[in-house]
């Protein structure tokens, strides 16, 4: 009987120790638990600028001569001489080819020989008239000889000068066979060689010549822009200032001046048509290249802009990561009005001076501390974000 109270006893220190103990590892759980606070995250921040910013209108365009000339013989013969190569530059009235000229001067020698017969029995006969006239006014010649030999003068000058005419049209055609260059500019594959007989009639001539100094670039713009571009050339009047740059729009090739906008709207694309010229004094712009054009509409006054990668496209539209002042970063909607080598021109949204998150966007969430990379440790986390950014 005096066991039963101890075991009692016993059981009931046991029940209070392991209550004891597991309130104990409760709590020591419940502190575990307490996460610690997530360490700032490293970006990369740059500053909103205030600056003039151009304003373009960006379009593609194809480039044109403005004269292009098929090369052609106007006359039949041999070329004796190619006095040019191709892809070199001429000028007007250089010579590119010589044809055989000697059955054209024979005929000019002809021709000139008989004008010198002709001329010698005009000469005789003007004599004659001049003794006849002279025998008329004291009898000795009847008035029949005198109408006759003044008709012989006269039959003989009108031979003269045809045989002056014939020399004349010789001699022009012989010019032709001194083949020119009719523009300054750059001659392309020649389409015969020498040996062969040109003809007028060959269709691809002798060759092309192509000027490009200066050259046009016809381009299209949508049909929407054509307000803000007669606005722009009735406030400036003068001539809109046009940037020609590579397909890729990575290189510039040449800065030319807008000389017309085209007179009707082009109803399948809606688009409108206008032309620019350049002094491409470089020869950077080529006849059918196809280039990307920039038309300069206006330049913002103290525009702020920002690195293109502070701009971030989301459901609601454009944003950038905004860092305030306790290092924390907040969400701002953006309206952007171009994006132009690699700066962003924001139209609202940021203000002049603040920080914003120019990469490491994709780890952020509103109200994340982050910590500013500077120098070489920006570089590599820009790189390393770029591999590791998840594809849109």
């Amino acid at each position: 009987m005096r066991r039963k109270p101890i075991m009692v006893a016993v059981l009931l220190i046991v029940f209070v120790a392991g209550g004891g103990g597991f309130a104990l590892m409760r709590g020591l759980a419940s502190k575990n638990s307490a996460a610690p606070a997530a360490p700032p995250v490293p970006i990369v921040a740059g500053t909103v600028a205030q600056h003039d910013v151009p304003i373009y209108l960006t379009g593609v365009g194809t480039v044109v001569a403005f004269n292009t000339v098929v090369v052609r013989s106007q006359i039949q013969g041999q070329l004796v001489s190619i006095n040019f190569t191709e892809g070199q530059n001429v000028h007007a009235g250089d010579l590119l080819a010589q044809i055989d000229p000697r059955p054209y001067q024979a005929q000019i020698d002809q021709l000139t020989a008989n004008r010198d017969r002709d001329q010698a029995q005009l000469t005789n006969a003007q004599a004659n008239l001049d003794r006849y006239t002279s025998l008329a006014k004291t009898g000795d010649a009847t008035p029949q000889l005198l109408d006759t030999q003044k008709a012989q003068v006269a039959q003989l000058q009108n031979a003269v000068k045809s045989d002056s005419a014939l020399i004349d049209a010789a001699n022009i055609q012989l010019s032709y066979t001194r083949l020119t260059s009719p523009i300054d500019g750059i001659v392309g594959i020649r389409q015969i060689d020498i040996g062969n007989v040109i003809h007028p009639t060959d269709a691809n001539g002798l060759v092309v010549a192509t000027q490009v100094e200066p050259i046009s670039v016809i381009f299209t713009l949508p049909e929407t822009n054509l307000p803000e571009i007669q606005q722009q050339q009735a406030q400036t009047k003068t001539p809109l200032s046009v940037l020609a740059y590579s397909q890729d729009g990575k290189i510039q090739l040449d800065q030319g001046t807008l000389t017309l906008v085209n007179n009707e709207i082009l109803q399948t694309t809606g688009s409108i048509q206008l032309k620019a010229e350049f002094p491409n004094k470089a020869h950077r712009l080529w006849p059918g290249e196809l280039i990307s054009m920039r038309l300069l509409l206006d330049t913002r006054h103290d525009g702020l802009t920002v690195p293109a990668s502070v701009v971030v496209q989301g459901p609601q539209g454009s944003y950038a990561y905004v860092i305030d002042a306790d290092g924390a970063v907040a969400i701002r909607p953006l309206k952007i009005a171009q994006i132009w080598e690699g700066q962003a021109l924001v139209d609202s949204g940021l203000q002049a001076n603040e920080q914003v998150v120019v990469d490491g966007q994709y780890k952020l969430q509103p109200g994340t501390h982050v910590t500013i990379l500077h120098g070489q440790a920006a570089a590599e986390a820009a790189a390393q974000s770029a591999q590791q950014a998840p594809i849109p």
